[in-house]
């Protein structure tokens, strides 16, 4: 058995409160070994919470789609299908990003200043209906 890391060094590490590792592990993510009635990670739990805690963070993940895709119950299918909602997901999110960085990056160089609405290089850029 790998060494067991106790449930209060996992939550200071990741710099999140205990209560959340007991949710994670209510919602059936986690799996925690007992020591003296306390809870312990093994090295496995222990980089299942670091992806929990990375899809949580970005925010590219919901508690129940992460369920989807960690749950050993979960049919092929039904994890791929999460998962490529959430890509899909993130690569709009990451061009509406882009669009706003476009944006801004113009608005700093143009000479309308914060008049962007009157500048001819951003209307010609914008489709209004």
């Amino acid at each position: 058995m790998d060494a067991l890391t106790p449930i209060r060094v996992v939550a200071d590490h990741f710099s999140i409160p205990i209560s959340t590792l007991h949710y994670w592990e209510r919602r059936g993510l986690l799996s925690p070994h007992r020591r003296s009635g306390r809870r312990c990670y093994d090295t496995d739990q222990v980089y299942r919470i670091a992806l929990i805690q990375l899809w949580r963070q970005t925010g590219t993940m919901s508690i129940d789609e992460i369920a989807d895709v960690l749950s050993r119950q979960s049919t092929k299918d039904k994890w791929r299908t999460t998962v490529h909602s959430r890509v899909g997901a993130i690569k709009a999110h990451i061009a509406e990003l882009d669009t706003a960085l476009t944006y801004l990056t113009h608005l700093l160089a143009c000479p309308h200043g914060p008049d962007l609405e009157r500048c001819p290089d951003f209307r010609a850029q914008t489709a209004i209906p």
